[in-house]
């Protein structure tokens, strides 16, 4: 995931048909919440966004992740505070946008150029929260260098990966921006909006905090700017150093090969 991203339209792949995502969405069950009340009142929740979807929005695809998928619509109502009718226009758009992006049709071969870069990769072992991790290296990213698009569907197939790695119970990603060697030349905030725009609408609450490493004087500026363009995700950014990546996040054998000593 580089720096750039705009908060308009994305790139549009058509889908002739709706096929299931390639990676299942993450693991939650509509009668894992709690027992009693709580879990038949979700339950009547879901119900009714499922009916509303159908009424309203029959023309959206169905099936995983679809307007009837009912761990997708119960993780959005979680996120709307459980409000039907603000799930439903969320929903609404995240679906259609997942369509019209291609999110199934994503595979290895297709974001092959812009993962070579080694801008970014899901790092192979969780933290000690049980969490999956995406590393991002903005010092390998150069703005010009791919179609911004590529760099888009490197980030959602990512996305897709770490959150289809999520052990039972657990539901957020961390993600490290490894920022030594930053410069200007690397930054993007176009790319950065989009990456918190499809976070906040395609994935919300799925990143559950993100660390800044290293970051050096020339960021700062960079960072005052991009805030508010990521609104409330700012107060996910932690800004810390490799030691302490090292110590907090993971064990000796599980840190990131590039934080080693």
């Amino acid at each position: 995931m580089a720096l750039r991203l705009p908060p308009t339209p994305f790139p549009h792949f058509s889908v002739k048909r709706r096929s299931s995502s390639f990676l299942p969405f993450p693991k939650f069950s509509v009668q894992n919440l709690s027992s009693g009340s709580n879990t038949d009142n979700s339950l009547k929740l879901v119900t009714k966004v499922k009916e509303k979807l159908e009424k309203d929005h029959f023309s959206l695809p169905t099936g995983k992740n679809g307007r009837d998928d009912e761990e997708l619509i119960l993780w959005f109502l979680k996120d709307r505070r459980f409000s039907v009718e603000e799930a439903v226009s969320k929903l609404t758009k995240a679906i259609k946008w997942r369509e019209e992006f291609g999110v199934s049709k994503l595979s290895e071969e297709s974001v092959r150029r812009a993962a070579a870069t080694g801008k970014s990769y899901l790092h192979d072992s969780l933290d000690v929260h049980g969490r999956p991790v995406l590393v991002v290296v903005p010092s390998k990213h150069f703005p010009e260098m791919l179609d911004r698009s590529e760099d888009e569907r490197l980030c959602v197939f990512l996305l897709e990966k770490a959150l289809s790695r999520l052990p039972d119970g657990k539901e957020e990603i961390l993600g490290v921006f490894d920022l030594r060697e930053f410069g200007v030349k690397n930054a993007d905030l176009k790319f950065l909006t989009f990456l918190f725009d499809v976070l906040y609408y395609y994935y919300p609450k799925r990143l559950g905090q993100v660390l800044f490493v290293d970051a050096p004087f020339v960021f700062q500026p960079i960072w005052q700017l991009a805030k508010p363009l990521i609104k409330s995700y700012a107060s996910l950014v932690k800004f810390c150093s490799v030691e302490d990546v090292r110590k907090e996040y993971f064990t000796e054998s599980t840190v990131p090969a590039s934080f080693r000593r």
